[in-house]
C-alpha cells in the first residue's frame, strides 16, 4: 500500500504494476476481492454492454433515475479527462478523497491477488456506492461482458446496445463469437433488453437457455420519429407520443433513448417513465467527448470518440447531416487492437485531410504506421505528426473560418485534445 497521503495520481500509477497484463478478462480475482469487502447491494443494479452507444445509454439512463428522485451510483470507463469521471454519485464525480479511502479499503483486503487497473477501479466504485446506501448502480460494461469485471455481481436487468465489430483480440473475429461474450450479462429469470435491431443469435440462443426476458426492439419495445422532431416510444406496459428529442446529437440516439426507456421499464422503474420527466430530462443530457462541437482556438472543433467500424459509420452519418461550408480535417489516433481501415473507411466521403497522430497509450498505433495504413485505405496523402500539440496547430492554420477540426479515433486522443483546448 502506498503511504498515508498519496495523491489520487501516484495510486493510478501503483495500481498498473499490481497486475502483468493491462487487460486480462476472468471474474475470479474480482470476486474474490469482492466477496471479503462484504458490501451491501442495492435494490437495483443496471448492467449496460454492448459494442457502441454504452455511455449515451448509461447518461439517459441516470438521469432518468436522478430526475424520478432515485439516489444513483454511475461506473464508466475509461474516462476523457479526468478519473474521477469514472465514478459518479447523485451527478457528482467522487473526490481523490474518496476514490483514495476505496482504494485503502480495498487494499485491506486484497492479499496480495493481481487485480488490473480497471478490476481495482471497478471494485473502488462498488464500494463508494455500497456506503452511500443507494437505490441503483448504472454500470457500464468496459469489455465484452461475460468475464468483465462488472459482471461479478448479479445485476437486476441488463441492456446490450447492440453488436458490432471491436475488441476483436479479446472477444473473437466475428458477431456472433462477440454477442456470445456480451450476452453474458443475462441472468436467469431477470430482463435484458437489446436495443439493436439485429438481435445475433448468440443473444437469443443464451437467453433461452437459462430463462432470461429477454426484450427486443421492435417486438417489445418500438420507436417511431415524427416529422416535427419529437418521437414515439411504445413498450409491454406504457407507450407515450411526441417525446422531445434526446439532447445528444445523432438521428441513432432515438434508437438509444428506446432501449434505456425500456430497461427503466423492464426493471419496474416506473418513476422514471412519465413524459413530462422525460421530456424535461433527456434534452439536457451532454456527454464529453461524443459528437460534441465546440469553438476554440479560433476554429471550429468536433470531438468524438469512434474508434471502431460501426461507430465511425455513425460518425460519418453525423457528418453528413451537419455540413460544413469549408473542409473538414480530421486528426486521428487509434490504438493498436482497432480495425484501422474499418475506422477510415466509412469517413472518408467526408474528410478532406488526415493528420494522423499517436494517442497517449502504450498501446498507440505508431504515427507513422497509421499514416501509411490511412493513405493506402483513402489512396490519398495522410500527413504524420510526431506530436499531438503539432496536429493541433497544424490543423488551427491550415483550417479557415468555414472549416472544422473533426479529432477521433480514440478516448486517448480526444481527452488530451479536449483538455488543450480548454486550457
Amino acid at each position: 500500500m502506498l503511504p498515508a497521503g498519496a495523491p489520487l495520481s501516484a495510486w493510478l500509477a501503483w495500481l498498473e504494476t499490481l497486475s502483468p497484463r493491462e487487460i486480462d478478462l476472468g471474474l475470479e480475482r474480482v470476486q474474490d476481492v469482492l466477496s471479503r469487502l462484504e458490501l451491501t447491494l442495492p435494490p437495483q443494479v443496471l448492467l449496460i454492454g454492448g459494442t457502441n452507444g454504452k455511455g449515451s445509454t448509461v447518461a439517459m439512463s441516470d438521469a432518468l433515475l436522478r430526475a424520478a428522485g432515485y439516489r444513483t451510483g454511475c461506473y464508466t470507463s475509461p474516462h476523457i479527462i479526468d478519473y474521477n469521471e469514472r465514478i459518479v454519485i447523485d451527478g457528482a464525480p467522487a473526490t481523490d478523497a474518496e476514490i483514495i479511502a476505496a482504494f485503502e479499503q480495498i487494499e485491506s483486503v486484497r492479499d496480495g491477488v493481481a487485480l488490473t487497473y480497471f478490476e481495482y477501479g471497478t471494485l473502488a466504485a462498488f464500494v463508494l456506492f455500497a456506503a452511500r446506501a443507494l437505490d441503483a448502480w448504472v454500470l457500464e460494461v468496459g469489455m465484452g461482458g461475460r468475464l468483465d469485471a462488472t459482471n461479478a455481481i448479479d445485476s437486476t436487468a441488463a441492456l446490450i446496445t447492440n453488436v458490432t465489430l471491436d475488441h476483436c483480440e479479446w472477444l473473437g473475429a466475428d458477431v456472433e463469437t462477440i454477442a456470445a461474450e456480451k450476452a453474458g450479462v443475462m441472468r436467469a429469470g431477470r430482463p435484458v433488453v437489446f436495443g439493436g435491431n439485429d438481435v445475433p443469435e448468440a443473444v437469443t440462443q443464451r437467453a433461452s437457455a437459462i430463462g432470461a426476458d429477454l426484450r427486443v426492439a421492435g417486438r417489445d419495445f418500438s420507436v417511431r420519429a415524427n416529422e416535427d422532431g419529437t418521437w414515439d416510444w411504445r413498450g409491454r406496459a406504457h407507450a407515450f407520443e411526441r417525446l422531445a428529442a434526446p439532447g445528444l446529437p445523432g438521428g441513432f440516439q432515438l434508437g438509444n433513448a428506446a432501449a434505456v426507456l425500456a430497461l427503466l421499464e423492464a426493471a419496474g422503474l416506473d418513476r422514471a417513465l412519465d413524459p413530462d420527466l422525460i421530456n424535461r430530462t433527456l434534452p439536457g443530457v451532454s456527454l464529453t467527448g461524443r459528437c460534441q462541437a465546440l469553438r476554440a482556438r479560433d476554429r471550429n472543433w468536433l470531438l468524438d470518440v469512434a474508434h471502431n467500424p460501426g461507430a465511425a459509420a455513425v460518425l460519418a452519418v453525423t457528418l453528413a447531416e451537419r455540413p460544413v461550408a469549408g473542409r473538414t480535417i480530421a486528426i486521428i489516433g487509434l490504438l493498436d487492437d482497432k480495425d484501422v481501415e474499418g475506422v477510415v473507411l466509412p469517413l472518408l466521403p467526408q474528410v478532406d485531410m488526415w493528420l494522423a497522430v499517436a494517442p497517449e497509450s502504450n498501446r498507440a498505433i505508431p504515427a507513422a504506421d497509421l499514416g501509411r495504413r490511412i493513405a493506402n485505405a483513402g489512396n490519398r496523402p495522410c500527413l504524420v505528426m510526431d506530436r499531438l500539440d503539432e496536429a493541433m496547430e497544424f490543423a488551427r492554420q491550415a483550417a479557415g473560418e468555414n472549416d472544422r477540426i473533426l479529432v477521433t479515433g480514440s478516448f486517448y486522443l480526444v481527452g488530451p485534445v479536449l483538455k488543450r483546448l480548454r486550457i
